[in-house]
């Protein structure tokens, strides 16, 4: 899968991503709205990891999705 497909279906990943992060809020998701930066950015806040980390996180979620 590729972000394309995320930001074109976000209302179907939100449930998924919060599975997977479960510290972003509902108000984070719809700040989001399927920005990838911004999806890094507020990891970044919630997890208090680096961009590098970040990346690539949500990288291998990509790729299980």
């Amino acid at each position: 899968m590729n972000w394309n497909q995320v930001e074109g279906n976000w209302e179907q990943f939100k449930g998924k991503l919060q599975e997977q992060w479960g510290k972003l809020t509902n108000d984070d998701l719809d700040v989001i709205k399927g920005n990838r930066k911004q999806l890094a950015g507020r990891l970044q806040e919630r997890y208090g990891k680096a961009q590098d980390d970040v990346e690539r996180d949500i990288d291998g979620w990509l790729s299980r999705h």
